[in-house]
């Protein structure tokens, strides 16, 4: 009998089988670093801090509106609000409290949600619609008190002014439309300026305002303006357009018989003068 002889040549893979492992090996690998990458997107975007959103209301308004000392996520966080004439002055002025916000997106758009702690009763909430070549605002029915002296932080002429008084803001039926580069304004945007004085004149207060932009049912690219006296020795009245991005404005003030030297040095500050009135122009 022949001995049996016992092959020790081990079998190699062929081409095609080494193929096959290392393209699954590979495979894995590609979809773990795409689930991490995916997993720290995810996080990051859930987990994005306020200062984001506080250098983006900075950008759009020129440094003229500042969130400081923000605290939280993008979607929900406070901050301290704080007026400015812009980038480079030094008359910035800061509102008591704090400003909380709730950012909320939807698959039309987003949600604002803010709330003052100083200032508002009831939050205000923003709703924003985005389309293909649309951009919809709608503000939610509102009143608020603000106080006057925050205005001194936009600069000129509110720092020389230093008015002092009440600010009630009220919304009603308030939406904007932007379709192909041009705004539409529905309903009405109301500031009351209550009890108002000021250090270039001894009298206090000078007067309360009235200042309303208003819109139409339909919706107009020219919304109307219109300033008038509610009560005080300074009468200050006008009326104008928002017309695209531009304000144009025409008024008068003047003051009440027996006011007229107290009240004298405000007036040559207010516009150009034309016997005993000043001419308020803008735009």
């Amino acid at each position: 009998m022949k001995p049996m002889l016992i092959s020790t040549r081990q079998t190699r893979p062929n081409k095609a089988q080494t193929r096959v492992r290392h393209n699954g090996t590979g495979s894995i690998w590609t979809h773990a670093v795409w689930g991490c990458l995916l997993g720290l997107s995810m996080a990051l975007l859930v987990w994005a801090p306020a200062s984001w959103l506080a250098w983006g209301v900075t950008k759009a308004s020129q440094e003229q509106v500042q969130w400081r000392d923000v605290r939280g996520t993008v979607w929900s966080g406070s901050a301290q609000l704080v007026l400015s004439g812009g980038k480079g002055t030094l008359d910035a002025q800061a509102l008591p409290g704090r400003l909380q916000w709730t950012l909320l997106p939807h698959w039309s758009g987003v949600g604002l949600s803010l709330q003052a702690d100083c200032c508002m009763t009831q939050e205000s909430s923003i709703q924003v619609r985005l389309g293909w070549s649309t951009q919809h605002v709608q503000v939610s029915d509102n009143t608020s008190q603000w106080p006057a002296a925050l205005l001194a932080g936009l600069g000129a002429p509110w720092n020389t002014l230093q008015a002092d008084g009440q600010l009630q803001l009220r919304t009603e039926s308030l939406q904007l439309q932007w379709a192909e580069g041009r705004m539409q304004m529905k309903g009405l945007a109301e500031l009351r300026m209550q009890s108002i004085s000021s250090r270039l004149s001894p009298i206090k207060p000078i007067g309360s305002y009235q200042l309303q932009l208003r819109g139409t049912p339909e919706g107009t690219a020219t919304p109307s303006l219109q300033l008038n006296t509610l009560q005080g020795p300074l009468l200050v009245t006008g009326e104008g357009q928002w017309v695209g991005a531009r304000l144009r404005f025409t008024g008068e003030a003047h003051a009440q018989e027996g006011y007229e030297s107290a009240l004298n040095n405000l007036l040559n500050i207010l516009g150009r003068r034309q016997g005993l009135s000043t001419l308020l122009s803008l735009g």
